[in-house]
């Protein structure tokens, strides 16, 4: 699922990249911040294909062994254990998954397969392969724990498929850790009763994330003069233009929640943004913004301007 951090992040990049672009059309935006989070489940569908297409170029490379002339025992009589491994079938039989791939064009694995090939070497020359495929227990749990292992120890640490991805679409780049999460999370919750009908979990959990995010970059856009004010006299030392544009976008979307989204407790809005800074901009940035922010909070209590409804919330 994304969290609502994320959802803040992308309005943030969304933001930024309208500031950028000198656009002025808002519903252009709006679209554009929609079809980054979208973009977000989509990532999840390819990881979820890449281990299907791994298993299924194991299987390719089991049929080419056993037809060769001159084939081995071994190659005559293959451990087939992970091509059999029930948590790669269910997914290859998964009916949601090969309509969405399907559907949304998603043909990453046939074009670029040079990567399938990359990770299932270094999937069979691990330990974990060796230990997996040497292990008689031939159980449902055992298929997942192998799989949670060679998807959290080789596939997901991958600096190939890292730079593979961020080529693809830049704003993958900060959806991968997320996804990486939430696809271990789905197949921790897989059951052995679990069918080929199984659904598969949207990122976006609810119309509501989809609202707020819209809101939030709706509201900050629309009040961005308003918002700039408000950050003007509390930075003595800075006046607009030495301000870092990714702070000033940080510093009015945590405004415009203080002062137009009253359920959400200031305390939450301070603490969301500073951890924002500390990963997307300078140094000294979350010291900045919670300085101003701590002293903008305390002045919009004194007049009574917070817009916030229900107890704790200040």
């Amino acid at each position: 699922m994304l969290t609502r951090r994320h959802i803040r992040i992308k309005v943030m990049q969304s933001l930024f990249a309208m500031k950028q672009k000198q656009s002025v059309d808002l519903d252009t935006e709006i679209k554009f911040l929609k079809n980054s989070l979208t973009q977000s489940r989509v990532l999840f569908l390819v990881n979820l294909d890449l281990l299907v297409s791994i298993r299924n170029y194991a299987e390719e490379q089991m049929i080419a062994h056993k037809a060769k002339k001159f084939a081995t025992n071994s190659e005559k009589n293959p451990n087939t254990k992970f091509i059999n491994n029930n948590v790669l079938k269910l997914l290859a039989d998964n009916a949601e998954l090969t309509e969405s791939i399907d559907k949304q064009n998603i043909n990453f694995w046939h074009l670029d397969d040079e990567y399938v090939k990359i990770l299932y070497r270094e999937i069979i020359e691990s330990d974990v392969y060796e230990a997996y495929m040497n292990n008689e227990n031939n159980s449902f749990k055992a298929d997942k724990h192998f799989i949670l292992d060679i998807y959290k120890e080789i596939i997901a640490p991958n600096e190939k498929l890292f730079d593979y991805y961020e080529d693809k679409k830049l704003s993958w780049v900060d959806d991968i850790p997320l996804i990486n999460t939430a696809l271990v999370n789905f197949i921790k919750k897989l059951k052995v009763s679990d069918t080929e009908e199984l659904s598969l979990p949207e990122l976006v959990k609810d119309r509501d994330d989809l609202i707020f995010a819209t809101d939030l970059f709706r509201k900050t856009k629309l009040a961005e003069k308003e918002l700039e004010n408000e950050i003007e006299g509390k930075t003595p030392n800075w006046d607009q233009e030495r301000i870092a544009k990714l702070d000033q976008i940080m510093l009015q979307l945590a405004i415009c929640e203080f002062l137009k989204f009253p359920s959400i407790p200031v305390k939450v809005t301070i603490n969301e943004y500073l951890e924002i800074a500390k990963e997307y901009s300078t140094s000294k940035s979350s010291i900045f913004i919670n300085g101003i922010l701590d002293k903008l909070s305390k002045e919009y209590k004194e007049k009574g301007s917070l817009n916030k409804m229900g107890r704790g919330l200040l």
